[in-house]
């Protein structure tokens, strides 16, 4: 077990979470860390537990129902809350994620539209939504990429693909670091080979409609903390991050891969890690759902370092998310979180 409680291999799961009352009682522990409260007249105690439905609690002094659900991801699910743990212990904890094919024959379930939504639904809990801008002491790598690929029949040059922005944070060892790697680098000490002096620390994403200027510049402004060093390419759409107040360093790359690797190294590495994810795992995706794919990455990848942490992180957010229902999601009415809540939601020109 991890020091803070946290399962960290699945026969440690198994025994702290062995069927749905002891994920009742979890889930209760993280939504009431003082004690249940009654959402109906604010009483704070001890509830009438009911042996037949372990998700719901009875006020004892006005007798409301509150369901440890409601106002969750799994709010009005007819599945138990076990299955729900395994399904948000496998999605936080397997660095590659699942694909829904993958996730509906692990998980028993009978549909695959079940498993889609499932997995949709704790997507949503994966935005953080007070999460807070980055940059500051570190500098940040700003680029954009195409995602999809050609069209079959449509001829050449004709694509859907579509743009998406990112800002990854170049954070420094520290002195004194082992920088011990494994695998053959150009750099080595006493025999060993080195891993980069520079490492990538936060991460955001976003589904844009174009590379325009505003676009770029709103981007950087919502998700990069004012002042920040901001390192881009030569393209003219960041020309205003200086005047918006920020340390600009923009260079012409003219497709120079040393160049490349040595002014942009780590979003470029983000952007091929992301894309081979989405191929390899899922066989590409949609248009419509791209954004709540790039929250999946981010969230796996700004919590790398702490694997144990992911599946407790996934449920305190889970415990504060209004998730999409079936008919919002094959509607294309819900709108998937973005990166920061200021950010505008983005009309796909391919939808």
């Amino acid at each position: 077990m991890d020091p803070r409680g946290f399962p960290t291999s699945l026969p440690e799961f198994q025994r702290v979470f062995p069927d749905d009352a002891a994920c009742a009682a979890y889930l209760e522990a993280l939504r009431w860390p003082g004690g249940f409260s009654c959402s109906r007249c604010g009483v704070i105690g001890e509830p009438f537990r009911i042996s037949t439905r372990p998700s719901s609690l009875r006020c004892r002094s006005c007798r409301a129902e509150t369901s440890l659900t409601a106002g969750t991801v799994m709010q009005r699910t007819h599945m138990p809350l076990s299955v729900w743990f395994w399904a948000a212990y496998l999605i936080s904890t397997e660095t590659p994620g699942h694909s829904a094919l993958q996730f509906q024959r692990q998980l028993a379930l009978s549909r695959y539209e079940t498993a889609y939504q499932v997995l949709h639904k704790l997507r949503a809990g994966m935005v953080r939504p007070e999460r807070d801008p980055i940059g500051g002491e570190h500098a940040v790598e700003v680029d954009e990429t195409l995602v999809g690929g050609r069209t079959r029949g449509e001829g050449r040059g004709k694509h859907h693909k579509i743009h998406v922005i990112g800002v990854v944070e170049a954070r420094h060892r520290k002195d004194g670091e082992d920088r011990s790697a494994h695998g053959a680098r150009d750099d080595h000490r006493d025999g060993r080979p080195l891993k980069r002096d520079v490492y990538a620390g936060r991460l955001r994403l976003q589904v844009v409609a174009d590379r325009k200027a505003a676009t770029c510049e709103r981007f950087v402004r919502d998700n990069v903390l004012a002042g920040s060093t901001v390192r881009t390419d030569g393209w003219q759409g960041y020309d205003g991050l200086k005047a918006a107040g920020y340390a600009h360093h923009g260079l012409a790359m003219n497709a120079d891969h040393e160049l490349t690797d040595a002014h942009l190294p780590l979003v470029h590495l983000v952007f091929s890690n992301f894309k081979a994810w989405l191929l390899g795992i899922h066989h590409g995706v949609s248009q419509q759902h791209l954004q709540a794919y790039c929250n999946e990455f981010v969230f796996r990848f700004n919590r790398r370092f702490y694997p144990a942490t992911t599946f407790n992180s996934l449920l305190g957010l889970a415990a504060k998310t209004v998730p999409p229902t079936y008919e919002s999601l094959y509607s294309g009415e819900w709108e998937h979180p973005l990166p920061h809540p200021r950010a505008p939601q983005v009309e796909l020109p391919f939808a």
